[in-house]
């Protein structure tokens, strides 16, 4: 598997350095009072120390205080503003930040952590270019700078180029190997760009000293992609026992359910989403491995649920058209789940081909409201808004068949066909419906594919081995676009 859990975010961004501030408070001189008077200037640094205290403490405002009232007294104090840029920082008023932060700057350009701080109050104000150029001067001042590397690789990173962030986070790592962050980051850099083995062994060494649930759940991404099947879903428990968080768990079932190892995947589900019941992607796994489990109720009523809390999110409809053809019993929460669906998305042409079929379903079933007239309207719908449907056309030539309307239904048939050569029901029918016309050899010959798909059977199952991995793909809470992001 590949991707990040969102619990795994918060090490990717710029913070706000406190030891840009130490250095700051500990080399600066202590601010001179206007008078040159001795005891004033010990009364102003005392002041200036309070602030220092202040600010360690979390006392935001406090610390404001202090140095609003100091700053008039030392102004052009490049200690001073940068502290108070801090504090404001601190308190999430960048507006304030920005304005001291940049005047530490211009007071002392050569600061490669003045240029840091200001980067990552810039950053935090959605200005990307601005602070990778703050950080650009801040490296060029001080190449060899942990936190200078550190942080312009973080940017990149955030930003989706992992190959640009590599280089930095590889030369962080070099003069401070003890950092679980930027090791951590660099691990998943590694994955990311396809590095498994440098990924797996960075993420190894940092085991000892952070037995984490990120970590051990990365190194089963690591292991998933590198086909260590058993390794990663052993990792992926750990992860979950670690830290039962809402990624860990849906790693953890997510691999059991795209291996096969379906009852143990039941079991996950059911777990995570007894601790997570708002979590729409939980009760679509848990749908998905009742389903492959052959308990189609349970799995339709966990979808639906799914349905409920996600209206909008097709990944839920799919598989519960699935489970709704092996299980009609709740027909009328289906249909209502594939109505709503469909007057959400009016522009939506598979939304309207599931509607179409939980009506036919319905009708089959004795549904009430279940429509035969609805299911042609709805179908046609369908191929009009995405003609590349091929299971629409498929099911319009059925309609249109079981109606005995063979020469409306062949060209359905045919399209289908065109679309999706590996459908063999679609062979089959357009067999039988050239039959009715009195084409034989044509209907002898979609037959013999018929029957040699069907002693095949691969293609059902890997289109459906295909959409259980494009829905966990798609439902990590992860970087991966920022993968293809980074490819030009």
């Amino acid at each position: 598997m590949s991707g990040r859990p969102a619990n795994r975010t918060a090490s990717i961004g710029l913070a706000l350095l406190s030891i840009c501030f130490c250095a700051a408070a500990q080399s600066g001189s202590p601010p001179p009072p206007k008078n040159g008077n001795q005891n004033g200037s010990q009364d102003l640094n005392r002041e200036f120390q309070a602030a220092v205290s202040e600010y360690q403490a979390g006392r935001f405002p406090e610390a404001a205080a202090e140095l609003e009232h100091l700053l008039p007294l030392v102004p052009g104090h490049f200690e001073v503003e940068e502290l108070l840029g801090l504090v404001y920082a601190g308190e999430s008023q960048d507006a304030k930040a920005r304005e001291h932060l940049e005047a530490a700057v211009k007071l002392k350009p050569d600061s490669s952590a003045a240029r840091t701080n200001l980067a990552a109050t810039l950053l935090r104000s959605g200005e990307t270019d601005a602070a990778k150029t703050q950080l650009q001067k801040a490296l060029a001042l001080a190449p060899a700078d942990f936190e200078a590397n550190r942080n312009l690789g973080e940017l990149y990173l955030r930003s989706g180029k992992l190959t640009d962030a590599l280089p930095y986070l590889e030369r962080a790592q070099r003069t401070h190997p003890g950092s679980y962050a930027n090791g951590y980051d660099l691990a998943l850099a590694y994955f990311l760009t396809g590095r498994l083995d440098r990924a797996g062994s960075l993420a190894q060494s940092l085991l000892p000293a952070n037995n984490t649930g990120e970590l051990h759940d990365l190194l089963g991404e690591i292991d998933e992609k590198d086909g260590k099947y058993l390794a990663a879903a052993n990792e992926f428990q750990t992860a979950s026992h670690l830290d039962p968080s809402e990624d860990n768990l849906f790693d953890w079932g997510s691999e059991l359910l795209l291996h096969r190892t379906y009852e143990p995947a039941v079991e996950v589900f059911q777990q995570a989403s007894l601790r997570y019941p708002n979590s729409p992607r939980l009760l679509i796994g848990l749908g998905m491995a009742l389903y492959a489990r052959g308990m189609y109720d349970e799995a339709v009523k966990a979808l639906l649920a799914a349905a409920g809390l996600s209206p909008a999110d097709p990944r839920v409809y799919l598989f519960l058209s699935k489970a709704y053809d092996s299980s009609p019993k709740q027909a009328e929460e289906v249909i209502r789940a594939f109505r709503r669906y469909a007057e959400l998305q009016p522009g939506n042409g598979l939304a309207q081909y599931y509607y179409a079929m939980s009506i036919w379903k319905g009708q089959q079933d004795n549904a009430p409201g279940a429509s035969l007239d609805e299911v042609q309207t709805l179908l046609q719908k369908s191929i009009a808004l995405d003609p590349s449907l091929p299971d629409a056309h498929l099911q319009l030539g059925n309609f249109y068949s079981d109606r005995h309307q063979y020469a409306d239904a062949i060209p359905e048939y045919q399209r289908a066909i065109a679309l999706e050569p590996n459908l063999p029901d679609a062979h089959y029918r357009l067999g039988v419906a050239y039959a009715r016309t009195g084409e034989k050899d044509r209907s002898l010959a979609e037959f013999a594919v018929y029957q040699k798909q069907r002693a095949q059977h691969l293609a059902e199952v890997d289109k459906e081995r295909a959409e259980v991995r494009q829905f966990i793909y798609s439902s990590k809470s992860s970087p991966t676009a920022a993968s293809q992001a980074d490819k030009p």
